[in-house]
């Protein structure tokens, strides 16, 4: 059996591999979406008081930082039994809101962009941020200023752009919003607004041209699963966890985030460090579900906002039963949620109740157990503790947004390189389609696995007897 090795995956976010592995014929047997490091954040927490666990996890990625925060902190409201104030949930949201802008900004315009742009096929040389810069300039420009707005909110609420963990706390946050940064949100807003409707018109306008590469990158039908709110709309920080089958029937709705365990299993490989969660109703390995904005917009029944509502409409138009299973559409699924925080900033600055200085309640260790559920930019994320009488971590299980894609990206590898791999020698812009499809779920592999370092691609090509036969690195 022949084998392929592309090893790391660049243009992600961590450290990971793709093994593919061929007949004597050269046709395609599987592919594996492999994570090859691992930092352990479960066990080294044990030991730790519960209150610093938001700005410990926070330290899993500084990409998604504020994700980490939110649902950590949710556990640790858990833990001393407070029900936050409306404003100080109003102020995670707006942090929240901040935080999806500027993670889907990065996605799609530093990470993706350069494929649907330049060309999957281009010189690899050219084919990122800065080939897009010189060919697309304004274009970039408005992926970095859309970015900083984002980011910015954060900085304005918690006091800086990155792991900002000592603002929020345990029954709430600790400083109200003054009204001088509210005016510097609303006098960029505009601005952002105008950026993301010329660009959701542009990637609409794209993908007209992009037939035979939008067909062939991760069309198959699984499970979705994610939060919602009360009547089935968008939710990114509360709500309860709707199961929505390829079809488009509601399979499962109103679960309980905090029991979790009941209807997600977790299973392992010998050969991936990053967790399997598969639906249990359909076990494993056959309970294979997506999260994330795709997944998101596949289970809602509307966003919740005029202009996001619209786009809906449309993006549902191009899935089947009004569900979308083709996975380079998450990038489509990015804009619109951007659309749609954009519109909800607008409308939390515009709540009376934001600028309300009740926002922390104190109180010390009442459950001896905490869950902690949101949506990250990528997904459904849990945080689930358990503590000793002086609230110390015991036991920490995590189930990364990322994680909950496994089984799909495995999916979604082995379909594009049945597509692709069709001789002995390995093309370049063969790999990188590999890669794109892993690109358009955005994965955050240090958040999965929690591992750092730098990106390299280096592919090898094995007959079935083991011999390497060809080798492409940059």
């Amino acid at each position: 059996m022949k084998r392929i090795d592309i090893t790391p995956v660049t243009r992600v976010e961590g450290h990971a591999k793709i093994s593919i592995f061929l007949e004597k014929d050269g046709t395609i047997k599987d592919a594996r979406f492999q994570v090859t490091d691992f930092r352990g954040f479960e066990k080294f927490c044990e030991g730790r008081p519960f209150y610093e666990m938001p700005s410990i996890t926070s330290r899993i990625c500084g990409i998604c930082p504020v994700s980490h925060l939110l649902a950590s902190i949710k556990a640790c409201d858990e833990i001393v039994a407070i029900k936050i104030s409306r404003s100080a949930e109003l102020l995670r949201r707006l942090m929240h809101m901040g935080q999806i802008v500027q993670s889907h900004a990065l996605s799609f315009f530093y990470l993706s962009s350069p494929d649907f742009l330049l060309g999957m096929g281009a010189d690899p040389a050219v084919r990122n941020i800065f080939g897009l810069i010189e060919k697309y300039p304004e274009v970039a420009k408005k992926g970095i200023k859309l970015r900083k707005f984002g980011q910015e909110i954060i900085e304005l609420l918690a006091g800086k752009r990155i792991h900002s963990s000592d603002w929020l706390v345990p029954g709430g946050v600790k400083d109200s919003l003054p009204k001088d940064k509210c005016k510097k949100i609303f006098a960029t807003l505009p601005e952002a607004l105008d950026i993301i409707l010329e660009m959701l018109s542009m990637f609409k306008a794209k993908l007209s041209g992009l037939g035979e590469e939008v067909e062939n990158l991760g069309n198959f039908p699984t499970y979705y699963l994610g939060l919602v709110g009360s009547n089935g709309e968008l939710e990114h920080y509360d709500g309860k966890i709707r199961v929505v089958d390829p079809t488009g029937k509601i399979v499962a709705d109103k679960l309980d985030p905090n029991k979790y365990y009941e209807y997600i299993g977790e299973a392992v490989e010998s050969w991936s460090y990053m967790k399997f969660p598969f639906y249990k109703s359909l076990g494993y390995p056959k309970g294979v579900y997506r999260v994330g904005p795709l997944a998101r917009l596949n289970i809602i029944s509307r966003c919740g906002t005029p202009l996001a509502d619209v786009e809906l409409k449309e993006f549902k138009n191009l899935g089947k039963d009004g569900v979308v299973q083709n996975t380079f559409l998450y990038h489509y699924a990015r804009l619109i949620e951007v659309l749609f925080c954009l519109e909800k900033i607008k409308d939390i600055l515009e709540d009376p109740e934001v600028y309300s200085n009740n926002v922390w309640a104190k109180a010390s260790v009442n459950r001896s157990e905490g869950i902690g559920v949101a949506e990250a930019p990528r997904g459904t994320l849990i945080h689930h503790y358990k503590v000793d009488k002086e609230g110390l971590i015991t036991w920490v299980n995590m189930i990364i947004a990322t994680e909950n894609n496994n089984l799909a990206y495995n999916m979604a590898v082995t379909q594009v390189a049945k597509k692709y791999v069709t001789q002995k020698r390995l093309t370049e812009s063969f790999l990188n389609r590999i890669e794109a499809v892993v690109r358009a779920f955005d994965p955050c592999l240090s958040c999965a696995t929690h591992a750092i370092g730098q990106m390299a691609l280096d592919a090898h090509l094995y007959d079935y007897e083991g011999k390497l036969i060809d080798r492409l690195t940059h």
